[in-house]
């Protein structure tokens, strides 16, 4: 439930009328968007068939297509991203359910913030690489590390954005959920989580991003199986279009990662007043 439905403590902003048609330049802007992908990629194509890319160091984008069917067929493509998908959503379930709980308690406490914060901010100062020879002596080369390093990952955006959020509330509106009548569980459920919601979606979406750079550094990791292992065995045999087949894959999934995060905040956020008049603005 919305702050904006609290029993009446701010107006709701008025609903847009049904059948209402977006603005004519909604439709101009999304192609505005896929333009320079769309040019970059046929100049990519021609420079190539023209030979002044070589197809050792960067093909064209025809013949990664024609590989990726390939390997479609070969059914390794869709075995290695179901098993990449699979560890990336192990740790990003782990990890954010984790960040959350973490955020949540260090932005209500300062008592929690003094006995957590300084350690988190230190751990979350190490890079993956840097990490990597401890997660192979604690897990092995087993699923374990490569979970854990995408858990690592996404904790620390989604810690971050929760305690901004929680901290960033107008104590205006506790106050007037206080004269309300609202008991503390009222306060936190109605108006603070409301209220810090459009800062944890922004942790979602670049925890989104934090976990596939993550997966990418565990999957080097002895493996057999991933997008991952895909690359670096395409490697050991120079074939280019494979690895730039992998990154497309990458690209790929972080685009539609961030569809569906955008999804949930149009869902979640209808309540917010400025993202409704975000919205009608289009």
């Amino acid at each position: 439930m919305g702050i904006a439905q609290t029993a009446g403590l701010t107006a709701a902003p008025a609903p847009p009328r049904r059948g209402a048609r977006p603005r004519p330049g909604a439709r101009g802007l999304l192609a505005l968007s896929w333009l320079a992908p769309l040019v970059l990629l046929a100049a990519w194509e021609v420079l190539a068939r023209a030979g002044v890319l070589s197809p050792q160091v960067l093909p064209a984008p025809s013949r990664v297509a024609a590989k990726a069917w390939e390997l479609i067929g070969e059914g390794r493509l869709l075995t290695d991203l179901g098993v990449s998908l699979l560890r990336a959503a192990a740790g990003f379930a782990i990890g954010g359910s984790l960040g959350f709980a973490l955020g949540t308690a260090v932005g209500f406490s300062r008592v929690a913030e003094a006995l957590l914060d300084r350690s988190i901010q230190m751990v979350r100062a190490v890079p993956f690489l840097a990490a990597l020879p401890l997660v192979i002596v604690w897990f092995g080369v087993d699923e374990g590390g490569k979970i854990f390093l995408v858990s690592l990952g996404v904790l620390f955006p989604i810690y971050i954005n929760t305690v901004l959020g929680i901290r960033q509330v107008d104590p205006k509106l506790l106050e007037l959920g206080r004269v309300a009548g609202l008991d503390t569980w009222q306060l936190v459920r109605r108006i603070v989580l409301p209220g810090a919601l459009p800062s944890i979606l922004a942790g979602v979406r670049y925890a989104l991003a934090v976990a596939w750079l993550a997966l990418v550094v565990a999957e080097t990791i002895a493996t057999t199986r991933g997008i991952g292992f895909l690359a670096m065995d395409a490697r050991e045999f120079l074939q280019t279009d494979v690895i730039v087949l992998t990154i497309v894959v990458y690209a790929l999934i972080g685009v539609l990662s961030d569809a569906v995060a955008r999804a949930l905040e149009r869902r979640w956020l209808r309540w917010h007043p400025n993202y409704a008049a975000r919205e009608a603005a289009r």
